[in-house]
């Protein structure tokens, strides 16, 4: 049994220490870039060396899969892993800007248990324990119902034409925190079409499935978790009375990025 207390606590100081390095409350930060376009900085290293000591002290049989911490393939033998993302947004909380969380989920055989995500520039703690619902600030969180598709909300500084059928609302630039909004019914939906990573997502498709929402890849399937290659192809999280609508308007665009893609690796 996991101490649940403990854990929270744990993401808290997570989000503090994240919180001590931003510079939207006036402190100095070392950034830079992994390679080009995916920056990093000493924010994100010292979050998740710190996750890593204390999450391996709490749950020590769990394996570990991390954006910032080299993969270990022998997760993959570990029925639990803890699947982290130091700072989700790095490239707002780099700006400066708010739009960045601390994203810390337990995965159990694939499929997440608990979901974390610390956004203390927003004042914001969400938790997700699976079949017991999700919550913000201790207040339980019912998901989007809208059955309409045109007019949903949607997470966007801009839309292509085909996509002006939506009605755009604020985004943040860590897309666990778009996936959240889905949760907190600020937005109907969320949709990615690029690869992306485990680690970015685990805690935020926990705390929007437990609040009623509707999660899949780009192509309508289920996710995993703990797979040997963390990546996957596009996200999709909406109210659920849109999901299909929402698959079918996105299947040329997927089917495009993704002849492309293997176009690339010929």
């Amino acid at each position: 049994m996991i101490d649940h207390a403990r854990l929270q606590a744990i993401v808290r100081e997570a989000g503090a220490i994240a919180q001590s390095h931003w510079p939207g409350a006036g402190h100095d930060l070392d950034a830079w870039e992994k390679q080009p376009g995916d920056p990093v900085c000493e924010a994100d290293l010292a979050v998740d060396s710190f996750l890593k000591r204390e999450l391996g002290a709490l749950l020590p049989a769990a394996g570990w899969l991390s954006e910032e911490t080299a993969d270990a393939p022998g997760r993959l033998d570990n029925r639990l892993i803890w699947l982290v993302d130091p700072i989700d947004g790095t490239r707002d909380f780099i700006r400066g800007r708010k739009g960045w969380a601390v994203s810390v989920a337990l995965i159990s055989e694939g499929r997440p248990l608990i979901g974390m995500l610390n956004a203390p520039a927003r004042e914001e703690e969400w938790i997700a324990v699976a079949g017991q619902g999700a919550q913000r600030n201790g207040r339980r969180l019912r998901a989007s119902q809208r059955s309409t598709f045109v007019g949903a909300r949607i997470p966007a500084d801009s839309l292509m034409k085909e996509d002006r059928i939506f009605e755009m609302v604020d985004k943040p630039n860590g897309i666990a925190l778009r996936v959240a909004m889905i949760a907190a019914d600020e937005a109907d939906l969320v949709a990615t079409l690029r690869w992306g990573y485990e680690w970015d997502i685990g805690a935020a498709t926990l705390i929007a499935r437990e609040a009623g929402a509707a999660i899949s890849d780009a192509w309508g399937n289920p996710l995993g978790y703990n797979k040997r290659d963390p990546r996957a192809f596009g996200l999709l999280v909406s109210a659920p009375g849109i999901h299909a609508e929402a698959v079918t308007h996105l299947k040329r665009r997927a089917e495009h990025y993704t002849r492309k893609f293997a176009d690339k690796l010929k």
